[in-house]
């Protein structure tokens, strides 16, 4: 079983901030009881001199026969360990009351005074009062405050031990806290070691949904995800590049071999070279197009986004493949369905030339007098820009490869391309925040570009 070091827990955030926490808890506390205890030991002394206070102002109402007569009968009929009362002469002899003898260290008649009686056996703390009489007699007034002596005993024993209990129960959650906090981030560094030796398909631990680190290791794995794409895709356009190039080179170089073996007359060296040019072009094509997708995937043109049109888009791209349509005798329908004047946050240009595209596709593959409509169906929820045709369609298990570069389906090995359009339109979407779906319906094909209905999307002003 892993057990984390001491020494690590301590370092970690959130045994730094459980500590924190049980500080402030400790300190709240802390006011807490300090409050109640002064709180309650002032109110048990106030009633303590309350008590004394009243006896003092009825005894000083009374003649001096009548106080000794009172202590006398006070001290055969009640007990008076608890709050005694006597009366001395000048000289401290004791003349009635309570059998104690008088304070040395008394304060000014009048004023309140704790003292402590050594003699006595079960209470030696007192607070009291002294009331001078006529002659120079002196009446000493006072209550037991052992009782308030042992809360206070007792309260600061109470706060000692829940103060030990908190700070026990603080540290082991903390603890806790940290090494859960160090298991994670050690899962965390040894996912990182294994991507770091190559294994791409690795992702960093996750314990929960709701945690700071949880979320930000969430949004680590779905980069690692973009960057494990990303990786595969650079590796297959390598595989794709060397495989599907490589029969253009070779005729190329075929060609020229054959006119410098064979050619006699200028036509027949200019009727080479145009050949050459052709394939020469059509390789420059491929790699243009390559360039493309990177500078698309590359995001950094998503800066320059602004509100556009996709209506007028869509109309100019209809204008522009629309010759070109014309030439196979190609039915092109356009539709807004919904409301047109919906704008999203895009590039034109890029949007242009993804619908153009799927356009460019379906057109090429439709036979002579078929149909080919793009239709944008806009509603408060998404938006759908779809192009269909009534060509030989896309195969169902093929929808996600002909979104890979240089992949082209059975129907269109025989239909010059380079099998990197759909790639650029899904470059595009990606940019954009879109999905690129494939359907399959019963005639053709239908590429659909899905954009969800975000706080971007808002209606164009009249």
């Amino acid at each position: 079983m892993f057990l984390p070091r001491l020494s690590d827990v301590c370092r970690t955030t959130s045994f730094r901030l459980a500590m924190l926490f049980l500080a402030l808890f400790g300190l709240a506390s802390f006011i807490l009881f300090s409050f109640m205890y002064i709180e309650v030991k002032s109110f048990m002394r106030n009633k303590v001199d309350q008590w004394v206070l009243g006896e003092e102002q009825d005894f000083a109402r009374r003649p001096l026969d009548e106080i000794v007569q009172r202590l006398r009968d006070r001290a055969v009929g009640e007990s008076d360990t608890g709050r005694p009362m006597a009366l001395f002469d000048k000289q401290g002899t004791l003349i009635a009351g309570s059998a104690i003898a008088l304070p040395n260290a008394i304060s000014p008649a009048g004023e309140l005074f704790n003292f402590q009686l050594e003699g006595a056996r079960a209470h030696t703390h007192f607070r009291g009062v002294v009331l001078s009489l006529a002659l120079g007699d002196r009446l000493l007034i006072a209550q037991d405050i052992g009782e308030l002596r042992e809360f206070n005993e007792v309260l600061s024993e109470a706060m000692a031990l829940a103060g030990a209990i908190i700070a026990i129960l603080g540290l082991a959650g903390a603890a806790i806290v940290g090494a859960g906090a160090v298991r994670q981030i050690d899962g965390i560094t040894r996912a990182t070691q294994d991507i770091m030796t190559g294994d791409l398909s690795k992702r960093l631990p996750v314990r929960g949904k709701s945690g700071d680190v949880d979320r930000l290791v969430a949004v680590v794995n779905n980069m690692l995800a973009e960057i494990e794409r990303l990786i595969q895709e650079v590796k297959g356009v390598c595989d794709n590049i060397a495989h599907d190039l490589r029969t253009p080179l070779t005729r190329l170089l075929a060609g020229l071999e054959r006119v410098q073996r064979r050619a006699s007359t200028l036509d027949d060296y200019r009727a080479g070279v145009d050949e050459a040019i052709t394939e020469t072009q059509a390789t420059l094509r491929t790699f243009s197009a390559l360039l493309r997708i990177s500078e698309i995937e590359d995001g950094a043109r998503r800066s320059g986004f602004q509100s556009v049109d996709l209506a007028a888009i869509a109309t100019d791209a209809m204008d522009f493949y629309e010759p070109a349509a014309d030439e196979k005798s190609i039915s092109m329908t356009f539709a807004v369905e919904g409301s047109p004047l919906l704008k999203i946050p895009g590039e034109p240009s890029l949007l242009f030339e993804a619908i153009g595209n799927l356009l460019d596709n379906a057109i090429k593959f439709t036979p002579e007098r078929g149909k080919v409509s793009l239709t944008i169906l806009a509603g408060p929820g998404e938006v759908n820009i779809r192009v269909s045709d009534t060509g030989p369609g896309i195969p169902k298990g093929e929808s996600e490869a002909v979104l890979r570069r240089f992949y082209r389906t059975e129907p269109s090995r025989h239909t010059p391309g380079n099998g990197l359009g759909l790639s650029l339109v899904a470059a595009v979407a990606r940019l954009h925040g879109m999905n690129i779906v494939i359907e399959h319906p019963a005639v053709g094909a239908c590429v659909a570009l899905r954009y969800d209905a975000k706080p971007d999307l808002r209606p164009l002003p009249h």
